[in-house]
């Protein structure tokens, strides 16, 4: 196990040191097992300092490479449990180790760049019968995961916004231009790249909802695909690289950054004037 880490003091780093263990007992190297159950070494080497989430499939198939009887896939559900929607959770984590972040938003702003006026709204509006503490508690658990974007190893953030994003006036007039005013001041950061996929280009570049790709320095790259209440967690390789060239033909389409940052600034000052 790596050195420091106490196998108990959580389901996931217990999870780690059995896979440790286990492979040890067999008598094979990280990129030997990686072989085995289809991914790199390195990525072996992250469930075992439990710097990643199990994944339920492969766990599946360390039970099958060491008969441990769904010994693996037990340690999973528990090592899995967030605070975040379960649909959502390998993509928060995700976001804590990438390198770079690329997002394409069809509606709404990405949460890594909203605002607390504008979470707000998105949230009592996706749970209209939740209890003020409830929504406050989401809020905050959104805001929270900007941190990530502060300190010099912050990620890369490229997000690519269709102009239906500048278009709905989620929250009201102040607080669409609190957002996009504050879109801008990201979009002049060094860490964050945005640019707005404008309604005439719309038909030459197109993905179905809202995507992030993540890329890593040491393991390899992942999708995730959200819908309304639901999200997926891709990491074929055949779907990433398709999911990859999409995200690139949307980005060649869509405006410079700075013509973006202008049409961004343009629309929160016709919110201010309403």
């Amino acid at each position: 196990m790596a050195s420091g880490l106490d196998p108990y003091a959580s389901p996931r780093t217990f999870y780690g040191f059995e896979l440790r263990r286990e492979r040890e007992a067999a008598g094979y190297s990280q990129e030997q097992l990686g072989e085995k159950v289809f991914c790199s070494g390195a990525y072996i080497g992250q469930f075992e300092s439990a710097t990643r989430r199990p994944q339920p499939d492969l766990s599946r198939l360390f039970d099958q490479v060491f008969g441990t009887d769904r010994h693996f896939e037990r340690l999973c559900s528990l090592a899995r449990k967030s605070k975040h929607a379960d649909y959502f959770a390998d993509a928060a984590e995700l976001e804590t180790l990438a390198k770079t972040i690329s997002e394409y938003a069809p509606m709404l702003v990405p949460g890594l760049l909203q605002t607390e006026g504008y979470a707000r709204a998105i949230t009592c509006v996706t749970l209209p019968y939740a209890e003020p503490h409830e929504v406050e508690q989401f809020v905050q658990l959104r805001l929270g995961r900007q941190s990530i974007l502060e300190g010099p190893t912050s990620p890369l953030l490229w997000a690519v916004l269709h102009e239906t994003v500048l278009r709905v006036p989620m929250g009201g007039g102040a607080v669409m231009s609190e957002q996009l005013k504050h879109l801008v001041e990201l979009g002049k950061s060094r860490r964050v790249v945005l640019q707005v996929l404008p309604f005439a280009a719309s038909a030459e570049a197109f993905i179905n909802g809202m995507t992030a790709l993540f890329a890593f320095h040491d393991a390899p790259p992942a999708v995730y695909a959200e819908g309304a209440g639901s999200g997926q967690l891709i990491e074929d390789p055949a779907l990433v690289e398709q999911y990859q060239r999409s995200y690139d033909r949307v980005r060649a389409t869509a405006l410079s950054p700075a013509a973006s940052l202008d049409l961004i600034a343009s629309a929160a000052e016709d919110y201010s004037r309403a």
